[in-house]
C-alpha cells in the first residue's frame, strides 16, 4: 500500500512518493509539517515564522492529503513564500485503517494528518535527522539551535517534558492541565498497567520534536506505535483518559525513558488551552517556541496572545483561509 504518492507515478515497490517542487540539499535544516485544507493558514504561518527567524538554509516537508496538494502549493507560489525550498507529500489515510476510531470530544484530533509523525522513515525524506512541528507553533528563535541539539546515543527523538518551567507550571495549573502519564492512559486497563510505567510520572508533548531517523528506523518505532494503536482500536486503552486525543499516548509508551529533553523554550505550550489564561510578555519574548496546543487556536476567537501569531500569518491567495476576530464576520 502506498503511503504517499507522487503526482501519476509510483515507485516501484514503494510505501513513499513525493510532489517535487525542489531538490533536497545536504546542508539545511529539514522540517516536517503538516498542511491541512482547513488549517493551511496555520502551517504557512509557522514556516514564514521559522525562515524569518534563522539564516540557515531551511527544507520543508509539507505533508497533505490529495485534495490539499493543489492548494498548499497554491498559497506558496503565489505569495511571500514563494522562494522557500520545499517538498510537497501526499499522505495516503488508509495507513490508519484498523487504528484509529472516531472516539475523541474533538474531532480534529482524529485528523489523519495527526499521525503522520508516526510514521516519518516511510516519508520520501531524504535527511537522517529532521525537526517534526505541529502547524500550531510560531517558531521565535532560531531554529538551526533546535536541530543542532546533541540527541543522546540511543535516542531516536527528543520532546520537551511536561514538568520543566515555572511559568508552564503555573498556566497549567491555571487550566487544569494534565502533566503526568495518569491523564493519557487509562490505568484501569491491564495492558497500561502491566507497562509498569508510574502514573505519576511525567509526560511530554509530541508536536514539536527531534527525530534520527535512522535510529527510528534501527529501533522499529513505527511498528511499536502501530502496534499500540491497534491495541487502542480494540481495548480503548487510552482514548477515553482524561486529556483527550489518540495521537500523544503511544508516543509517550514508547518513547518512555527514551528520549533526550528539549530545552523547555523550544515548546512553550498550553497557550490554546484557555481564551483567558495568559503567560507573561516578559516570558514570551524569552520563548524560542510558542505552541497553541488546545482548542483555542490563534487563527479563531477567541484566544490569547493573538498578535504574536498574527505577525506571521499569510494571507491566503485563494481568500479561503480567513481569521476569525470580532469585528469580522468570517
Amino acid at each position: 500500500m502506498a503511503l504517499l504518492r507522487k503526482n501519476h507515478r509510483q515507485r516501484l515497490g514503494g510505501a513513499v512518493s513525493p510532489v517535487r517542487e525542489s531538490e533536497e540539499e545536504e546542508d539545511v535544516i529539514p522540517v516536517v509539517i503538516c498542511a491541512s485544507e482547513e488549517r493551511m493558514g496555520a502551517t504557512m504561518a509557522t514556516i514564514n515564522s521559522i525562515i524569518s527567524n534563522t539564516d540557515a538554509g531551511v527544507f520543508f516537508y509539507i505533508v497533505t492529503l490529495r485534495d490539499a496538494v493543489k492548494l498548499t502549493r497554491r498559497y506558496i507560489e503565489k505569495t511571500k513564500l514563494k522562494g522557500i525550498k520545499y517538498k510537497i507529500l501526499e499522505f495516503n489515510p488508509m495507513v490508519l485503517k484498523g487504528k484509529v476510531k472516531p472516539d475523541s470530544s474533538r474531532p480534529d484530533l482524529l485528523h489523519p494528518l495527526n499521525f503522520v509523525r508516526f510514521f516519518l522513515p516511510l516519508l520520501d525524506i531524504n535527511h537522517g535527522r529532521v525537526i517534526y512541528l505541529d502547524d500550531d507553533v510560531i517558531v521565535q528563535g532560531d531554529i538551526k539551535e533546535l536541530f543542532n541539539i546533541n540527541l543522546k546515543p540511543g535516542h531516536a527523538a527528543a520532546f520537551a517534558t511536561d514538568c520543566d518551567l515555572p511559568s508552564t507550571h503555573e498556566m497549567v495549573r491555571s487550566i487544569g492541565m494534565q502533566t503526568t502519564y495518569m491523564g493519557f492512559l487509562d490505568y484501569r486497563k491491564q495492558e497500561v498497567k502491566d507497562l509498569g510505567i508510574n502514573p505519576s510520572e511525567c509526560s511530554f508533548n509530541p508536536g514539536v520534536f527531534v527525530a534520527d531517523v535512522k535510529e527510528w528506523k534501527k529501533q522499529k518505532i513505527t511498528k511499536q506505535l502501530e502496534k499500540w494503536m491497534e491495541e487502542n482500536f480494540r481495548q480503548n486503552i487510552y482514548s477515553s483518559a482524561v486529556a483527550g486525543g489518540v495521537a500523544t499516548p503511544p508516543m509517550l509508551i514508547v518513547f518512555h525513558e527514551k528520549y533526550t529533553i528539549l530545552d523547555p523554550l523550544w515548546n512553550v505550550r498550553h497557550m490554546g488551552w484557555s481564551p483567558d489564561a495568559r503567560y507573561s510578555e516578559s516570558f514570551l519574548q524569552e520563548a524560542h517556541l510558542l505552541h497553541w496546543n488546545g482548542p483555542f487556536k490563534p487563527w479563531t476567537y477567541p484566544a490569547v496572545h493573538l498578535e504574536l501569531w498574527e505577525r506571521w500569518f499569510v494571507p491566503d491567495p485563494s481568500g479561503r483561509f480567513t481569521l476569525a476576530r470580532p469585528d469580522s464576520n468570517s
